[in-house]
């Protein structure tokens, strides 16, 4: 007895949430099921262009999961070729498709927008009970199931765009209690990041020249009051005359203040 073939389909984000980005490259994870009797695979078709959006993003593709890790990993996971149709897909098999879009420069901070990916039967979609003739599996009739065989589901994403204000004081101690620049003055520099917006600031390092006529103070480098070797070495600072201070302060959110300080010695 042969069985007509169904023709279902889910689609599902795997993003919990709206995807915070900034300017660049986003990824989102979507899994597809084959919730027919019989093998299939599908079209899918992602759009940025969904009413409502802050912006719209440029979608660079579309991906499946090769090795089932649930990560897009670039040069492991295969781009799937134009037109974008998956595998056959066995009764009840499930992929991972990852959406390869970019958010442009110059979104402001805080916008948002949705990508929507489309899921379509290949041998058909349509209402419920739509029969295609000899086209089911084994040469049995297929027939569309209660989800038209054709699914759509949403991600967001929603844009972090931090900035970095760096200010720079000084305060001057001569040997005689006194706030002159004379020989043998300290001069006491502190340099503040001060990063605002939202989303967060990668690889921030923070350098400045010891200035011209003064020596650096060895040891006076610190961060937040916690001193810094002055060698390049495991902390995160050095300092010298050559080279002047450094400071690597990694990633740092928004709404974060470091403050930098350092001494030099007028010759």
């Amino acid at each position: 007895m042969r069985v007509d073939e169904l023709l279902d389909v889910t689609l599902t984000s795997l993003d919990s949430g709206a995807l915070d980005a900034g300017p660049g490259d986003a990824v989102f994870a979507f899994e597809l099921t084959n919730q027919g009797n019989g093998p299939e695979s599908f079209g899918l078709i992602a759009n940025a262009a969904v009413a409502g959006n802050d912006f719209d993003l440029v979608i660079d593709g579309l991906a499946f999961d090769t090795n089932g890790n649930g990560t897009y990993e670039r040069g492991v996971d295969e781009i799937f070729p134009a037109p974008e149709t998956t595998r056959v897909l066995a009764p009840g098999e499930a992929l991972t498709v990852f959406v390869l879009a970019t958010v442009p420069a110059g979104v402001a901070d805080g916008s948002e927008s949705d990508v929507e990916l489309t899921a379509n039967a290949t041998t058909g979609t349509g209402a419920p009970g739509t029969l295609f003739a000899g086209a089911g599996d084994g040469g049995g009739d297929a027939i569309v199931g209660t989800t038209g065989a054709s699914a759509l589901a949403l991600a967001q994403v929603r844009v972090g765009v931090a900035s970095v204000e760096l200010t720079k004081t000084v305060s001057l101690a001569d040997p005689f209690g006194g706030s002159s620049a004379v020989p043998g003055s300290i001069a006491t520099f502190t340099i503040t990041a001060n990063v605002s917006g939202s989303g967060a600031v990668d690889e921030l390092v923070v350098s400045d020249a010891i200035p011209e006529g003064t020596s650096y103070a060895a040891g006076t480098l610190a961060l937040d009051g916690a001193t810094l070797s002055d060698t390049a070495d495991a902390d995160a600072g050095s300092a010298s005359d050559a080279d002047g201070i450094s400071v690597d302060l990694g990633t740092v959110a928004a709404g974060t203040s470091r403050s930098i300080t350092f001494d030099v010695i007028v010759n």
